[in-house]
């Protein structure tokens, strides 16, 4: 398994957050899978059923592993925590009880903070830090990275180690299934699910554009009011995030729409029904799809590294767009242009610069497939993965 950047701090109980797939489970074995930890998977029925009746048998639990194993726990690990959220409250009072205080530690996964909100589930109040798990990045895969793949294929662990297109396609499609019937129909997070299955295609179709909500509902059949809520339904599920308007005045921010993207290409095309329609070179799509791995990257890596850095996009009045804005705590920014080309013109690169003058102390860098970097005016054209790294240090 490739290593993951997931920067999980040991020394206190925490959760760790991330879509379905991405990999939690495997990497809480790998770090906790020892004789000393408890298990307790809420996807599986019998565990589920006993929780949710009386949550209190977690304490149950756990005195029985000490009468048997002759020794505390330094672990409990619950999976999919968001299936039985009133659990959180007992977590909570067995950290604070006079006889396990400083003994047990808590690792909590979940794959939606959509109940845990919805029920007003306790989130612990500091007692558990806050983590999250993304699809592979280029630099978790290293020199395994196949742009080819993830462009067609996404990232999740499953999909991309699968042995054949074939059986990546076959994963995406019962991934895509799964969420419908597990996500949305289970805990009855929409009244109907067919608008938002049109709705789901929709959003995978504009992945990466200006959310228009109007337009939206009129091709699923539903209201403005009723798209706002799924996009809604896919960031509490962790399918996908916004990429805010930029503005200076948080509230004109907060006005205009935002660009909405879907969080793995590979889901992003299933949810199309796209996956027999190879991405190829040159291809509008191809533009389109490396846009948006790049964006995923930075997303990814910022929260990975804690870098603090506050992403958006910038389009004018007169549809002059710059793809990503960066702001770092420090008030330095960059001015980012995507470009899937392997030789980027001096002209696209000079569009940029148009827009220096309104950012001071600003950097214009056009992330791209060419092979060396090079500057053209004021704009330096930069190999994505090496800008994206660039962006990134601290």
């Amino acid at each position: 398994m490739y290593p993951r950047l997931a920067n999980i701090l040991n020394q206190q109980s925490f959760f760790l957050f991330g879509a379905r797939a991405t990999g939690k489970s495997y990497l809480l074995e790998q770090l906790f899978g020892g004789s000393q930890t408890i298990w307790i998977d809420l996807l599986d029925d019998e565990q589920f059923l006993t929780l949710t009746k009386k949550p209190r048998q977690l304490e149950q639990l756990l005195i029985e592993f000490v009468d048997s194993q002759k020794v505390v726990p330094e672990w409990i690990i619950i999976d999919e925590i968001q299936r039985v959220p009133k659990l959180l409250n007992e977590v909570h009072r067995l950290l604070e009880s006079k006889k396990w205080r400083g003994k047990i530690k808590f690792a909590m996964t979940g794959s939606s903070a959509r109940k845990l909100k919805r029920l007003g589930g306790n989130m612990l109040a500091g007692r558990a830090l806050m983590n999250s798990l993304y699809p592979l990045t280029f630099i978790e895969l290293g020199n395994e990275f196949d742009l080819s793949r993830v462009l067609n294929w996404g990232s999740l662990p499953a999909v991309y180690c699968a042995k054949s297109d074939e059986q990546r396609a076959a994963i995406l499609k019962s991934y895509v299934a799964t969420y419908l019937s597990e996500e949305i129909r289970e805990e009855q997070i929409v009244r109907q699910l067919d608008p938002f299955a049109r709705f789901l295609e929709v959003a995978a179709q504009t992945s990466g554009t200006i959310v228009n909500y109007s337009s939206i509902g009129r091709d699923c059949q539903v209201d403005a009011k009723a798209v706002a809520r799924y996009f809604q339904i896919l960031q509490d599920t962790l399918l996908g995030y916004s990429l805010p308007a930029y503005s200076r005045s948080v509230r004109k921010q907060q006005s205009q729409a935002p660009k909405f993207y879907l969080f793995d290409l590979g889901v992003q095309r299933a949810l199309r029904g796209a996956l027999s329609v190879p991405v190829l070179p040159s291809s509008y799509e191809y533009g389109r799809c490396f846009e948006q791995l790049v964006i995923q990257e930075i997303y990814r890596l910022n929260q990975y590294l804690n870098r603090d850095l506050k992403l958006s996009y910038l389009r004018t009045k007169d549809d002059a767009e710059i793809d990503l804005i960066i702001e770092s705590p420090n008030r330095e920014s960059w001015l980012v242009e995507i470009k899937s080309s392997t030789n980027v013109s001096d002209e696209d690169a000079g569009k940029l610069s148009r827009f220096l003058p309104s950012f001071p102390s600003s950097k214009a860098i056009v992330l791209s497939q060419d092979s060396a970097a090079r500057r053209v005016g004021a704009v330096r054209v930069v190999p994505w993965q090496v800008g994206i790294r660039e962006i990134l240090k601290p």
